[in-house]
């Protein structure tokens, strides 16, 4: 009896090991096959003798100042005009808010729904304290060592630069667009784009422009970063998370610490219960849309456990879902994330205070919203007491743009053409992109830059010792070249 019961669980198991063999191997390559393109030639030292002459320029942005550093964003529009002639004698070119920059190159196909490029030319300040440990002066523009160092060179004037060169030898060409090219350069992404980019978006649609794509800034080219897979892997974003910033206050009967309240009804106390809540009952994760879609495009590039696990979600999918939760990033991509940012409470050591605040902050995950969000900390807080504040500058997630439309399939191709080997899958944007207020102009919006980094240099990104290759700069005039010449070709697969 024992031993026929053994055989049955280990023909069992031989036939689970089977069905994991096959269905591992069924999930096929979903990565298109295309030929390497032609290497155009760029001269990339010139470029990044440009790329470093825009860095000098520290336009850094304001939420609170909308005049703030206007000089140096009029010295670098200027710096482009004097850098860039043959662009701007194709480029019909506009100042939207004061500050940010829009460009249009008409098309000769009036029929031909336009296409966007975006950039911004604002950065993020350096932050106090830290000067020390850049190996270049931040807003120095110094090449040294193959790379071009200072603020702006990944986020985002190396993509500023890398498009208007593209322009510049698409117009010295005589290259003419089939449909009309905007190119969006906001001047306040840092600090929200609600006078940059939003304005843009309002002005466009004022003049009933409706955009067959857009692509922004976004996610990278990562080497070494995802266990499990060997290639480099360009992830293009086709969604972004939204925002929103919940204050919480609570009050109480303020008094004399030598006669403190009863156990819990401080407002410290309180505040500490509703916090503890919110700490241990997040909004549920789970391996779903655009990170569902992200694992089954990435699984068969993959190898080992890795491959097997990913293709098979059916069984393995908690087991995967717990390691991805240990992970800051990993856990982003899988639910709306909760933070507790800050918390104020009383201002004498002998007084309990008669105010509790704190702010807690959420990044949506498409689905979420937030006014269900809202709620979900009402629950959360325990007491009708508690009132509840959202902070300005929020923002819904944004739609999931299509993988199955001709310009994702465009920009994928556009990758695997000029990065040969890499594997290209939809990814989720973390943060916010002044694309968001593109949404009024188009269905159809990415969020990718062909900038490759490393695990070294993730940490660069509003960090210290921002930096790009020449060779890396060479490969992103490449890429905006090549994706404007098969746009007026109309060619996506």
């Amino acid at each position: 009896m024992i031993k026929r019961i053994l055989a049955v669980l280990a023909g069992l198991a031989l036939l689970l090991v089977a069905v994991l063999a096959v269905n591992t191997v069924r999930q096929g390559s979903r990565q298109v096959q295309v030929d390497p393109a032609p290497l155009l030639a760029v001269d990339g030292q010139a470029a990044a003798q440009r790329l470093a002459g825009a860095l000098v320029f520290q336009t850094i942005s304001s939420y609170e100042q909308p005049d703030h550093n206007a000089g140096e964003f009029r010295k670098l529009q200027a710096y482009l005009q004097q850098r860039y002639p043959k662009a701007h004698a194709v480029l019909t070119r506009e100042l939207v808010g004061n500050y940010s920059l829009l460009y249009t190159w008409a098309g000769t196909d009036a029929t031909a729904k336009p296409i966007m490029l975006m950039a911004h030319q604002d950065v993020v300040p350096v932050a106090p304290g830290t000067e020390a440990q850049w190996q270049a002066a931040p807003f120095g523009g110094e090449i040294r060592d193959g790379f071009v160092w200072g603020r702006g060179a990944w986020d985002n004037k190396g993509n500023l630069i890398a498009q208007m060169e593209a322009v510049e030898m698409l117009a010295a060409s005589g290259f003419k667009p089939r449909q009309t090219i905007y190119l969006a350069m906001g001047h306040d992404e840092e600090a929200g784009g609600t006078r940059g980019a939003a304005a843009i978006a309002a002005l466009l649609q004022a003049r009933g422009v409706k955009l067959d794509y857009v692509l922004d800034e976004g996610l990278l080219i990562t080497e070494g970063i995802m266990p499990g897979l060997d290639k480099p892997a360009a992830l293009i974003g086709i969604a972004e998370k939204g925002y929103l910033s919940v204050v919480l206050k609570i009050p109480a009967a303020p008094g004399h610490s030598s006669m403190p309240p009863p156990k819990g009804t401080s407002a410290i106390a309180m505040m500490s219960a509703a916090l503890r809540r919110i700490e241990d009952e997040q909004l549920p994760a789970g391996i779903r849309g655009v990170a569902r879609e992200m694992f089954e495009t990435v699984a068969p590039e993959m190898n080992g456990f890795s491959r097997v696990a990913l293709s098979n979600l059916w069984l393995f999918g908690p087991v995967v879902q717990a390691q991805l939760e240990k992970g800051a990033s990993t856990n982003a991509m899988l639910r709306t994330t909760t933070a507790l940012t800050v918390v104020q409470a009383g201002n004498k050591d002998n007084v309990i205070p008669g105010l509790a605040e704190a702010t807690v902050n959420y990044r949506l995950l498409p689905g979420d919203t937030r006014a269900s969000i809202t709620e979900h900390v009402r629950s959360r807080a325990g007491s009708d007491r508690f009132e509840l504040i959202a902070l300005p500058g929020s923002s819904e997630a944004s739609a999931v743009s299509p993988t199955a439309s001709s310009s994702y399939q465009l920009l994928n191709r556009t990758v695997r053409e000029l990065f040969p080997g890499t594997v290209v899958a939809p990814g989720l944007m973390l943060g916010a992109t002044d694309s968001r207020y593109m949404q009024i102009l188009s269905d159809h919006i990415y969020r990718f830059s062909p900038v490759r980094a490393g695990p070294q240099d993730l940490s660069r990104f509003h960090g210290s010792n921002e930096r790009i290759a020449i060779a890396n700069l060479t490969e992103l005039i490449r890429f905006y070249h090549r994706l404007l010449t098969l746009s007026a070709q109309g060619a996506a697969t």
